[in-house]
């Protein structure tokens, strides 16, 4: 029998991409079996204004910070912002860059996305990261039909972490959350454009999961029916019935990686188009 995992919160923050420093968060991460990673991927912050919502959010779900910023004040408030939080941060880059420096006999040039080459692909995938982000959690509906894929799914279902891993590989996905008893937004039930995929997990994956995101949230926060497995088993069959109706595939991601998932739904676009 498969032993209980302790879920940790990673929160990871880049001022590109963010793939560099997601392949090593799970590299890291995956060293410890007992342990899985809540990941929480901020892409393209790049200045305070962007910076502060992150560190927010980092401080209402503490964890392991990971980062990739090459701006020394953006980094420099990570840090200190950390420390007074009580939460372990590391920049991934800024040994390993040293190390160059050291060898080298010359100073890094510091540029963002250095690493990636400025071709058509680089910007598409810049442009998916952008729609993603813009359309995470329900927001902009409006604008659906310009999307690639469409996940949608209860609560902690991996919709924006899987968003994300799409939007990196230069597809353009929105997400948009299943409420019980909620009617979804109009422009999803008519999108011809996109692919809409519906996400869904067993009954326990999912009380699991939300019971770690209960134990960061404020003491004023009721999470009573968030976690009960009777209203995640309505909110599960409310899910499956939307999808039945219209027609859309479902996966489960219970024991899938991001990754997996991914795969499956990129596998899924060239048979429904």
């Amino acid at each position: 029998m498969e032993s209980t995992k302790n879920y940790f919160h990673l929160h990871l923050i880049s001022d590109s991409t963010g793939e560099t420093l997601i392949a090593a968060g799970r590299a890291a991460a995956a060293q410890f079996q007992s342990s899985q990673a809540l990941e929480h991927v901020y892409p393209l912050i790049r200045n305070r204004k962007q910076l502060m919502p992150v560190l927010d959010a980092i401080d209402g779900a503490p964890g392991i910070v990971l980062y990739t910023v090459v701006d020394r004040e953006l980094s420099e408030i990570i840090d200190q912002r950390c420390r007074e939080m009580g939460v372990p941060c590391v920049s991934v880059l800024e040994p390993v860059i040293d190390l160059f420096q050291s060898y080298l006999g010359a100073p890094s040039r510091r540029r963002v996305g250095a690493q990636h080459v400025m071709n058509a692909e680089y910007f598409a995938r810049i442009e998916a990261l952008n729609f993603t982000m813009d359309h995470d959690d329900g927001q902009l509906p409006a604008d659906l039909e310009e999307a690639d894929v469409i996940l949608i799914g209860i609560s902690r279902t991996s919709k924006t972490p899987t968003s994300i891993y799409l939007a990196n590989r230069g597809i353009k996905t929105a997400n948009v959350p299943i409420v019980l008893g909620v009617p979804l937004p109009e422009r999803l039930s008519t999108a011809i454009r996109p692919l809409v995929v519906g996400l869904i997990a067993t009954t326990d994956r999912i009380a699991q999961v939300r019971q770690n995101r209960v134990l960061g949230q404020t003491q004023d926060f009721r999470g009573d029916d968030y976690i009960d497995r009777a209203q995640i088993s309505e909110e599960l069959k409310y899910a499956r019935a939307i999808c039945a109706r219209h027609n859309w595939p479902i996966i489960d991601v219970t024991r899938r990686s991001i990754e997996e998932t991914a795969a499956a739904i990129v596998a899924l676009r060239p048979k429904l188009r």
